[in-house]
């Protein structure tokens, strides 16, 4: 009997579910585009699956993974936060790429504390820092290994930041699966495998990312998500990649996880934008009266 009632509650939650699933598809048409989306909230039903599975370029997105194996390097003792890490002048990505750490020192040649090449990698999204760490830690692959070892699953890295502005086509090479993005974002809420304060440093980079307003944009106000954006460029009319995953704080105190990839995009900027805000909020809104699938009584 009892598993009778669980299975039909079961049933019941999913079937309550569909609205928010056709309202996030219905959203994503204005996109004119790919988009692949995934939430969690523990203890919850919440589903706003919509192509969970695909594998969008993920861009900058990468830089959170990346951020997470530098600081498990940090804990095996094999790196230290303090540490002086040399920006080498064949560091340089040439002749143009977004990075404040390039602009203040054009030639390389100088010691940077890895603590603040992690900040710019996570909060500023610098692309030259973010190479120099995937240095650091061995390249793709050691980046790889380690989420693949956490249990993440659709997650591949295969190129640096210097090849992707050679390469148009190379971001395709590094994607991420919607879900595999909510499943890491709920590692590191939820069981992180980091100490409690590194954990909070992690947290507290993404929360200072205030390049977009993507997840947040239309959220209620004062709400600060922890996130970590993914920008491509537009070529003849097409964003290859408008991307932003977090972790959306709720009122009584909860995470939910959430990652929206917009992917082969012709909309313009502000509209791929307000796409993963809408879908968002409408995520938020959703959590607010979500049930368990246990009990079927609102958490």
């Amino acid at each position: 009997m009892r598993l009778a009632l669980l299975f039909a509650l079961s049933v019941i939650s999913a079937l309550a579910q569909e609205p928010l699933r056709q309202h996030i598809h219905a959203i994503a048409r204005e996109a004119r585009g790919k988009v692949s989306a995934a939430c969690s909230l523990a203890g919850s039903d919440l589903n706003c699956d919509l192509n969970p599975s695909t594998h969008p370029p993920m861009q900058s997105v990468f830089k959170l993974p990346l951020a997470l194996t530098v600081l498990h390097e940090v804990e095996q003792g094999t790196l230290s936060l303090d540490q002086p890490v040399r920006f080498l002048p064949q560091d340089r990505i040439l002749p143009h790429v977004y990075s404040p750490l390039q602009e203040q020192y054009p030639g390389g040649g100088v010691d940077v504390p890895l603590r603040e090449l992690l900040r710019l990698t996570v909060s500023v999204s610098d692309n030259v820092a973010a190479d120099i760490l995937l240095r650091v830690v061995g390249g793709p692959k050691g980046v790889n290994t380690y989420i693949a070892g956490l249990g993440i699953s659709g997650f591949h890295l295969q190129d640096d930041e210097a090849v992707l502005h050679q390469e148009v086509l190379a971001q395709y090479r590094n994607w991420f699966e919607p879900a595999g993005a909510v499943q890491l974002l709920r590692r590191i809420s939820d069981t992180s495998t980091l100490t409690s304060e590194h954990t909070a440093l992690l947290l507290g980079w993404m929360t200072q990312d205030l390049r977009t307003k993507r997840l947040e944009g239309d959220l209620p106000a004062g709400t600060r998500v922890a996130h970590k954006s993914g920008t491509s460029d537009v070529d003849d009319g097409v964003a290859h990649a408008t991307n932003d995953i977090g972790l959306i704080p709720l009122p009584d105190g909860r995470r939910m996880a959430i990652a929206v990839f917009v992917t082969d995009s012709t909309a313009d900027q502000a509209t791929r934008e307000q796409v993963i805000a809408r879908i968002a909020r409408v995520a938020y809104d959703a959590s607010l009266h979500s049930t368990s699938p246990a009990t079927g009584k609102p958490q």
